[in-house]
């Protein structure tokens, strides 16, 4: 990452010296509508074959977003897609989820790839083009009505573009059950209103959200719990989660709004379960704990994200790659219908 910095700020000092602005700008718009041409070409054969096959009202479409530089501590989730991918359809385990859906049934699961975030980037463009950008791929997989979105992240600062993608396309805001061991509601950290510690200030402002129940929730400080009350989030922290349980395991959402968003920070998981994450922060759920919140919600899941494993960071065999794919292989059940 360091390395096309330095490239493109060498760039930059040189083009000062003899690139127009608008040679720039016009090579920029260039990679832009090749990115999104990639993933539109795809969401259309993909839209095609579900359609072709019959029966469908929807079907699980992973889409990479691998960007790290919003994290304020490392930058390794950049990474994490085609490890996710890798370990989605590794042959230690067989493609049926837990309730007996086939992962090898376009129907259930499709893929569109990822958007070419670093290559983006690479160009110079900012992140409020990015965010867009990543916006705009998400709109694109929904053009095709029978295909949604589940976001291969990256760092949580996906899920702010995402989110407000979601809502405008289906013309309504949504509800959202967001998992993690932190808010990710600070106003901006660091100075960066894009933070990773800050997607559910952006989503809550933008009225993209009528409820937001966090999940997990065991490093969360003032302003965390100030920005709650703020907004209306319903926050549930682990040191009360069993006089909880029984609620949050049996959760209804989304009626009179346009579905129901989940979001998933794998690091809501105790990291004894999943050591693979930038922030380790003992005494969280267990994976068995997740899945019983994920199977026994009743609602209409029209798109989630998995974010925030950290290859760089997981054991030898890859413990935590396969714990964020059986993440998404669970909500794929959800999501395709």
């Amino acid at each position: 990452m360091g390395h096309s910095a330095t490239w493109f700020q060498q760039l930059r000092k040189l083009s000062y010296a003899n690139i127009s602005g608008g040679l720039i700008e016009k090579g920029q718009s260039r990679v832009i509508d090749a990115s999104l041409t990639l993933i539109r070409e795809r969401a259309k054969l993909k839209g095609e074959l579900v359609r072709s096959l019959g029966g469908v009202k929807a079907s699980a479409t992973l889409l990479g977003i691998p960007l790290g530089h919003n994290s304020s501590f490392l930058q390794g989730p950049a990474f994490a897609p085609p490890r996710i991918r890798e370990a989605i359809w590794c042959g230690s385990t067989n493609s049926s989820t837990e309730e007996g859906k086939e992962l090898n049934d376009p129907r259930v699961l499709t893929d569109v790839g990822d958007v070419p975030v670093q290559e983006i980037r690479d160009c110079g463009i900012n992140d409020d083009k990015l965010m867009n950008i990543i916006s705009e791929s998400v709109k694109i997989v929904m053009e095709e009505e029978t295909l949604h979105p589940l976001i291969l992240g990256g760092d949580h600062s996906i899920s702010y573009p995402v989110v407000r993608a979601i809502s405008e396309k289906l013309g309504g805001p949504v509800d959202i059950l967001h998992l993690d061991a932190h808010p990710d509601i600070y106003d901006a950290f660091e100075g960066n209103k894009y933070s990773h510690a800050s997607p559910f200030a952006r989503i809550m402002e933008g009225g993209h959200a009528r409820r937001l129940l966090q999940v997990g929730l065991r490093s969360i400080n003032k302003e965390g719990r100030e920005q709650g009350k703020r907004f209306g989030v319903e926050q549930y922290e682990m040191r009360t989660f069993s006089r909880d349980r029984q609620m949050l395991e049996n959760l209804r959402l989304g009626q009179g709004v346009k579905g129901v968003y989940i979001s998933v920070d794998v690091d809501c998981l105790d990291p004894a379960f999943a050591p693979g994450v930038s922030h380790i922060e003992p005494g969280g759920l267990s994976f068995r704990d997740v899945l019983n919140i994920l199977h026994n919600l009743q609602a209409d899941v029209v798109a989630a994200d998995v974010v925030e494993f950290n290859p760089q960071r997981d054991t030898v065999d890859g413990m935590t790659a396969m714990v964020a794919a059986k993440l998404v292989r669970e909500l794929t059940a959800k999501i395709s219908k």
